[in-house]
This record gives C-alpha cells, structure tokens and sequence, in this order.
C-alpha cells in the first residue's frame, strides 16, 4: 500500500520499522549532548575546574540565548534551500564533525588558565556546539511532518524518537556514574574528580557523530518523496511577511507561551538537579546509576503508553493530564521532606521512595514530550491551510527559540540561587548544613512550581484535535487536486504572467 501526498507527489511507500527506528536513533545525539550540558556542565566548571557558579550559568544562557536566534534562520534555511539531496539532508550531515569536536573540547578546558579565560573558552565550545547541533536538529524534527501525515503514526514515531533520546542520554550518563567516572570505594575519585572526564568527552562526542550520520543516511531515501521548495528569489521584507503570517497561529501561539514557562523550569530542575541528587538526598553515585537505570525502564513504560493514551483521549487531555503527573511527583518529595514526613537521607527507604518517584516523574514527562511535540507537527497542515506554505522548519525553529530563550534565564537563575544561599565551592556530600539546603529548597518549590502551573494552564486553548487534522488533510488534497487540474486545463496555452523577480506573495489560503 502507498500513501499519496497532498502535494502531488510520488506515491509514498509506507515507512519500514527500521526507517523509524533509525530515524527516531537521531535524537539520542541531541539527548547525549543536552543531558551533558544541563546535567553535569555547571558541576563540572563550579566544583572541577573552580569557576563561580555565576560565570558557568551566564556562559550557558548566552549560548541558549544565542542557538535560540540562530534557530529560526537555520529554520527558513532548511524550508527554502534546493539540493540535489533536498532541503533537510545537506544540514543534517554538515552538522555531524564540528558539534562532535566541540563537544570533546568543553570538557578539556586548559589547565592554569584564569577565570575570565576560561569562561570564554567555554562560551566558544558552547556556541559552537549550539550553532551545529541546530544544523542536525532542526531539520531532523522537521522530517516529522513529512515522512507522515496520519494523525496517530506521528505520535508512534514520536514515541521512538523519544524512546531512543532518552534511552541514549540516560545510557551514557549511566557510564559516566559507573564507568568513567566511577566512585572509589574510599570515596575518591567521582564526578568531583577530573580523571575520568576526557574518556567520557571522546566516547560521547564519537557516539554523536557517529549517530548524526545514521540517522541521516536512513532517511535519505526518502529524499524523492519530500518537498521541494518552489525556485524563487528570496527578498528580506517578503521572508518577514511569511515568518509573521506562519506564526500567526493560534494553537502554536498556545503551545509556544507553554513552552516557554515549561522551558523556564526544565532549565532549572536540570542545573539543580544533580545538586540536588548530592547534597540535599545525600546519595552515592551507585544510587545514582540506579536511578539512571530507571529511567531508561520509565521511557520504555512512557513510550509504550503515549501512543494507546493519545489515542484514546486526544493528544491535548493526554498531555493535559500527563504533564500535571509528572510536575506532582517531580516536586511531591522535596515537599514532604521540608515537612519532615520523608525518612532520613542514607536509608533503604528514603531510596525505594525516590526509585518509585523518578520512575513516575519519567514515565509522564517522556508521554507529556511526546504528546507536545506530535501537537506542534499537526500544526504544520493547520498552517498550510491557512497560509498556503509548508513550513515545518519554521514552525519548529519558532517553537524551539521562546523555549530557549527562556531555559536559557533558567539555568541563569539556578546558578542565583546557589549563589544567593552561600553554596560552598568544592563541597563534599554530606558536609553541606542542612539549614542552607532547606532555604534552597523553599525557593526552589513555589519558582519551579508556579511556572509549570502556567505552562499547563495555557495547554488548554489548544484547538487541534484528530477532527480537525483529518479536516485540514482533506482541503489540502482537495486544493492539489484543483491544482492539478488546473494545470491540465492549460497545459499548452500561451505561458501566464508573472510577478516581478523575487515575489514571495504566498499560495492563496484554501478554506
């Protein structure tokens, strides 16, 4: 069986299994990547190398900051340009050997330098790989859109990508705990100590590159069965009037504003939360790769569940319901433990609690990601419609730039905070006084908590719902038929007129 695009082009074959999985392998670079940087950079910097923690988080909001305006250029980039490989695949590949580079440089910082270097060769790394891994990313999650337009197989293939990102990123932070930077049974060594970090700096930035050109190379044949954008001469202004048109939407307006309080708070539970995990649960880096491994089981539960969930309930309820779970049980402990109802820090039950809890805050947080993202790409008809473009670099690009933008002042105010309670540089777990990370806590709660409480709130204005998609799929096929025949009707009449050079006036709006 082959599926016919609204666009008029090649019968599609179905996706194989292997396609998928290979495709949705892509987001494990971007996963190992991220999860290095938010997980362990600032501990990394503040208590390996010795830099403030103030400097680290600065250095890290600049380059969100920055990859949040350079997105949606590489978007409109990705949308426009015109290969022999088509629009994604000549990004996808250029980005694979700078991002792995710069990645293995940030974590062999020279040694002797002062802080303000070291704070600039930092920022250097951090653009760099910001800059690259936009190349890969960008246009990869917007293949999405076009490898499949059915409704539920988005959010399957969705599941996979999120599956393999997490599975990935979790996997080699495991490695980083028992492996390359493993706990010496008289307490030396560890992620305080620098020996270690340049193994885990090559292994990871081989597996990025290595994973970049997979996933790359497995999509390539469905190069024919993508669009193409139409040859034109692109003009500043008229680029504007697309831009601002195309993000006139409203449910993307709605996932965007959620996105961005969402991304407020991931910036900083992901700065703080290996702080946490140390000195405020007191646990030892065996309990952490427990946790670790816990997490890959809570994607695999989330994985399987997003798709049956979305489609009984609707992807928006889904994500509703799911997002409010996870925010309970990221937050629920710490809660409780600053009421003194949690057991002491060093006991098996204080860790069998927290096993359950991460296993639930993972399993709802990979399904909320899932049901979001799979929103955003049903978006892409909804604004074609509309606007007569298809747009899904943009869109994505857009989404991702508020969302980075904001983590960006996340991560900045983790680094306040620690600043702010007189967090000691160089701490041993267990020597931190209790009463410092007690205020730590109580600033952390209502901060996190209140911006999560208006991401989820904004959810509800969303509009698109499985109705609606199929509705959106039909006037589309419908106006390429039209098309069509139009082009039939006059094929061998006198060539029509047409606008002046570098007219971008988009396709008339089907409705």
């Amino acid at each position: 069986m082959t599926t016919t695009t609204a666009a008029g082009l090649p019968p599609r074959p179905p996706l194989t299994r292997k396609t998928k999985i290979l495709y949705g392998m892509g987001a494990a670079a971007n996963i190992i990547k991220q999860r290095g940087i938010t997980a362990f950079l600032l501990l990394f910097y503040n208590q390996v190398i010795g830099l403030p923690p103030a400097m680290v988080s600065t250095a890290i909001m600049i380059a969100l900051i920055f990859d949040a305006f350079v997105d949606p250029l590489v978007g409109q980039i990705s949308d426009n340009l015109r290969t022999p490989w088509g629009r994604r695949h000549p990004l996808m590949y250029i980005a694979a050997l700078p991002v792995a580079i710069a990645f293995f440089l940030i974590w062999n910082p020279p040694a002797g330098w002062e802080h303000e270097a070291l704070f600039i060769y930092m920022l250097v790394c951090l653009l760099t790989i910001r800059l690259f891994d936009t190349f890969f990313e960008l246009p990869s999650s917007a293949l999405l859109a076009e490898l499949t337009q059915d409704y539920d197989e988005r959010t399957a293939i969705i599941s996979i990508r999120s599956f393999c990102g997490v599975a990935g990123g979790l996997i080699m932070q495991l490695l980083v705990y028992q492996v390359f930077l493993k706990e010496n049974p008289d307490g030396t060594g560890g992620l305080l100590s620098r020996d270690g970090w340049m193994t885990y700096s090559i292994v990871a930035a081989i597996t990025i590159f290595t994973i970049i050109l997979i996933s790359s190379a497995a999509t390539h044949h469905q190069i024919p069965y993508l669009r193409q954008p139409p040859a034109r001469k692109a003009t500043i202004p008229a680029m504007l009037r697309e831009v601002a048109a195309t993000l006139n939407n409203r449910s993307f307006v709605v996932l965007t504003v959620s996105g961005m309080f969402m991304n407020v708070s991931l910036g900083l539970k992901h700065a703080l939360e290996i702080y946490f995990n140390l000195y405020f649960w007191g646990l030892k880096q065996s309990q952490l790769a427990v946790l670790t491994v816990t997490g890959v089981v809570a994607s695999v539960i989330g994985v399987t569940l997003a798709p049956k969930i979305a489609a009984k309930f609707g992807k928006r309820t889904a994500a509703i319901v799911c997002f409010f779970g996870a925010v309970v049980a990221l937050l629920l402990p710490i809660g409780l433990r600053i009421l003194g109802w949690m057991p002491a820090n060093g006991t098996n039950l204080l860790f069998g609690i927290l096993i359950v809890d991460f296993m639930a805050n993972g399993a709802l947080a990979i399904m909320t990601g899932i049901m979001l993202q799979s929103m955003i790409a049903d978006v892409v008809e909804d604004s074609e419609v509309k606007t007569g473009r298809r747009s899904e670099g943009l869109l994505f690009s857009a989404d991702n730039l508020f969302k980075k933008i904001v983590s960006g002042v996340g991560v900045f105010v983790s680094g306040a905070l620690l600043a702010f309670v007189a967090f000691p540089q160089g701490a041993r777990p267990n020597q931190v006084d209790p009463e410092l990370l007690r205020n730590l806590a109580l600033i952390y709660l209502p901060t996190i908590g209140g911006f999560y409480a208006v991401a989820i709130t904004c959810l509800f204005l969303y509009r698109i719902d499985k109705t609606i998609h199929e509705e959106n799929l039909r006037k589309l096929a419908e106006g390429a038929l039209e098309a069509r025949t139009t082009d039939a009707e006059i094929e061998g009449a006198a060539p029509a007129a047409t606008g002046p050079a570098g007219d971008l006036s988009p396709v008339a709006p089907r409705s």
